[in-house]
């Protein structure tokens, strides 16, 4: 008799009425959005913050160059020695004092520069200013070179290497960063789906063995059933709390933006107010526009389908070793000998993914480990959005059932002798052997 659906529905059911699993479903979103909004309100009154800073410029040529902004007022001071802008600044409580030497040689001139503060300023605030003063100092160091700037900046070229196939397809640079997104997503979605519900399952085993509940269910349900039933049982349940994450973060996101009138998802910051002015140049929108096209230009039907059948492949592949590991122990920190064989596989396929991918997807190294089972549901993903041969998706994919197929008999082995096996701490050599049984 097939008791598989009913160890399913029991597996399912036993997780989501479990009083911890609901309790850290609803807490886990509005826990996270509760520290992002903490983030975003005091991010807020940091940029909200306003700064005043004097400029004595004693050359008479730069302090020009400074203009005020929403958050930085910038106040030139003139006929006033620097002992007394220093007292002056002090006694109008400003952010601090900017103070550029008088002096005709433009090279010592750059080292003489010195801002006080009362405190330690801001790394953006003297960032920001040492670029204002780059700028202005280079252009006079050229007119002092007779150098025409008009002419300098007249003659300047921006090279775009237009990219297309020998077929004729058109792609560009932001293609591939699309493309490595797109991958990186998914590849990093399937990562931490593995290490969570992957232990959810071998925990699940452990609870079961070391409550002896398994000696009672083991006698009428044969182990390969069992196992599977977990597996399957626990991604339900792992799959309903995430969709109801997506829920109560939405719902807890939109009602923290509207009550406590934060943004959550813009921080704004001095550099983002410089990409924001940058995004209304010509150049800009053009990236803009290629970045759309580049969306669309990708395989979404193909991403979509192998996103699925490599998402499941890979993580029943994991899971029925999640769950040998499980029956094999008798508490978690026994575990801790067996979990870096799992563990090293996937940050391979991550390293092989960020690393690899991006600069040669068809290359040998790209192409051997999405081929590999225990790394190609990371980095076949990624690969994917490159254009990869649809008879090299399904042999990869091929590879990967037949090898969850032999893990699962494998697993299976295990899972039959190591669930009756108390007080014991297994080597591998012993795994082996129960494998014989």
């Amino acid at each position: 008799m097939n008791h598989l659906p009913l160890i399913i529905k029991r597996e399912y059911l036993t997780k989501v009425k479990n009083r911890s699993f609901i309790i850290m479903t609803i807490l886990s979103p509005l826990i996270m959005i509760a520290l992002i909004a903490v983030v975003a309100y005091l991010t807020q009154l940091n940029n909200n913050k306003e700064r005043s800073i004097s400029i004595l410029d004693e050359t008479g040529q730069i302090g020009q160059i400074f203009t005020n902004t929403d958050n930085t007022k910038y106040n030139v001071l003139s006929n006033i020695s620097l002992e007394d802008a220093k007292i002056l600044v002090k006694e109008k409580e400003e952010y601090g004092l900017l103070h550029i030497a008088d002096n005709s040689n433009l090279d010592e001139l750059s080292k003489q520069i010195k801002f006080f503060s009362e405190d330690t300023p801001s790394f953006s605030v003297i960032s920001d200013l040492e670029n204002k003063l780059e700028d202005k100092l280079t252009d006079l160091k050229l007119i002092e070179e007779g150098v025409d700037l008009e002419k300098i900046e007249s003659s300047e070229l921006d090279v775009d290497i237009a990219q297309e196939s020998f077929t004729g397809e058109k792609t560009s640079k932001v293609d591939n960063i699309i493309k490595l997104a797109f991958g990186g997503i998914a590849g990093y979605l399937l990562f931490m789906f593995i290490i969570i519900y992957g232990n959810m399952i071998m925990r699940s085993v452990i609870e079961e063995k070391t409550s002896r509940i398994i000696e009672i269910i083991i006698s009428s349900v044969k182990p390969v059933q069992l196992m599977m039933g977990k597996i399957i049982g626990t991604s339900l349940a792992g799959i309903t709390q995430f969709v109801i994450w997506v829920i109560l973060g939405s719902i807890a996101m939109f009602a923290v933006s509207a009550i406590l009138g934060i943004n959550v998802g813009e921080l704004q910051s001095q550099q983002q107010e410089m990409i924001n002015q940058a995004m209304q140049a010509p150049e800009a929108q053009s990236f803009i526009e290629t970045g759309i096209q580049s969306i669309y230009n990708l395989p979404i039907a193909n991403l979509i389908v192998a996103f699925i059948f490599f998402f499941i492949g890979g993580y029943l592949l994991y899971s029925s070793l999640y769950a040998a590991i499980g029956a094999a122990v008798d508490n978690e920190t026994d575990t801790q000998q067996f979990m870096m064989p799992i563990l090293m596989p996937l940050i391979l396929a991550v390293y092989v993914g960020v690393f690899t991918v991006i600069e040669d997807p068809h290359g040998t190294v790209s192409t051997v480990f999405s081929f590999i089972p225990l790394t190609s549901p990371v980095v076949m993903l990624m690969r994917i959005p490159f254009g990869v041969p649809l008879w090299q998706q399904g042999l990869s994919l091929l590879l990967l059932i037949g090898t969850f197929m032999f893990t699962v008999w494998f697993a299976a082995k295990i899972y039959r002798v190591g669930i009756l096996m108390y007080g014991k701490k297994p080597s591998y050599k012993e795994l082996f052997k129960w494998m014989k049984y």
